[in-house]
């Protein structure tokens, strides 16, 4: 029997920087990249646009190692923005900032997406968070991406960070999901059937020269092109450090409990991604806020009730990767409401308080700036 793998954790953030009085986005000015880079070294990289920043932790072993190195790169990228009259927000996409009035960074890398995809490149005002869980059998991370997909709905929904898109309520909980959406290769994860079809897959395009290689493979889920895990890609960036942890602590136990029912030679029922597409559609649409189709139950279940339900299904894993109380923060994010929720209930109150809508877009991006300095 193979022995259990680590079940590493590595957590991406990608940040939106604004001017802390106004609340407008902002470009990073060249030095204080450089300045990040000085102390951060790889752990930060320049975006797409030129007012984001991104940042991932190393390798970390455990929830508590992950925390304490994000907790370093946020605290480190608020330090350094505010030196430039600047702050990081993140929220996956800015209340009220018009995409054309952004410039994209001028790296080979991006400037080749900017050509390729045109207009939908950008339009790509928008910020994720990914989490990378280690498996080092590609074997393994194809057969857990296959029954994973079916909790990826769930992880957006409870992730949902952005319901404004230039100054308007779009009536999505996640609006960037519609954004990201227009780019080829995005979406659930196709069902695989081995590492060798993946590769196979992989290589009609790199052949092609269509892709130089699968990191241009943007699914919600995806083995990673770099490392030996599997990345969890669906979520919307989070505002709050304690809501990326308690994400980050689920996804890496719900993977191990997966492994764990495949050493006792059963696993989780894998759906269509038809099916799963409409619970896909009800996180983008609602977060969390109508619930989830449960497929087995043949109900639409509240988040409350699938809270419960997760964490006792992830229990014994949680136990071994010592993460119960990360996880257990689950049901405060449930029982607080999605980001966008808060941004949306936070720009009726200052409507109702006689503030213009000007001036209420701009008080959700102060409470975001405030939710990012929170935990530092």
């Amino acid at each position: 029997m193979n022995a259990e793998p680590d079940f590493t954790l590595g957590i991406e953030e990608e940040y939106l920087l604004v001017d802390p009085e106004t609340g407008d986005l902002a470009e990073a000015p060249d030095a204080m990249m450089a300045a990040c880079k000085a102390e951060l070294g790889d752990q930060v990289s320049p975006e797409f646009l030129r007012c984001q920043i991104e940042v991932g932790t190393p390798v970390a072993r455990d929830i508590a190692e992950a925390r304490e190195r994000l907790l370093h790169l946020r605290g480190t990228i608020a330090r350094i923005a505010a030196e430039y009259g600047l702050a990081p927000i993140s929220a996956s996409c800015h209340p009220f900032a018009d995409w054309r009035d952004q410039h994209h960074t001028d790296k080979e890398r991006y400037n080749v997406l900017s050509r390729d995809m045109a207009a939908v490149a950008r339009r790509m005002l928008i910020c994720g968070m990914h989490v990378h869980v280690g498996l080092p059998d590609p074997a393994m991370r194809i057969d857990l991406m296959n029954q994973l997909s079916y909790f990826l709905p769930h992880l957006l929904a409870l992730s949902a960070s952005s319901p404004f898109w230039q100054g308007e309520d779009t009536g999505l909980a996640s609006y960037r999901s519609t954004i990201f959406g227009d780019l080829p290769r995005t979406g659930l994860p196709p069902r695989m059937r081995s590492w060798g079809e993946f590769e196979r897959s992989v290589a009609a395009l790199t052949e092609l020269e269509i892709i130089e290689d699968a990191s241009k493979i943007w699914w919600d889920l995806r083995p990673s092109a770099k490392f030996p895990t599997l990345e969890t890609r669906i979520c919307d960036a989070c505002p709050r450090l304690g809501d990326t942890i308690t994400l980050a602590a689920l996804i890496q136990a719900t993977m191990r409990m997966l492994w764990r029912l495949s050493r006792g030679n059963t696993r989780w029922r894998e759906y269509d991604n038809f099916l799963l597409g409409e619970n896909r559609w009800r996180a983008i649409r609602y977060g969390t806020a109508e619930g989830m189709i449960d497929f087995g139950d043949h109900r639409i279940l509240p988040f409350d009730r699938l809270t419960e339900d997760w964490i006792a299904l992830v229990a014994e894993d949680a136990d071994a990767l010592d993460s119960q109380h990360a996880i257990a923060g689950l049901r405060d994010m449930v029982a607080a409401g999605t980001s966008a929720d808060r941004q949306r209930r936070l720009r009726s109150g200052a409507l109702a308080a006689g503030a213009t809508q000007d001036q209420a877009m701009r008080a959700v991006v102060m409470d975001l700036i405030e939710e990012f300095r929170r935990d530092l």
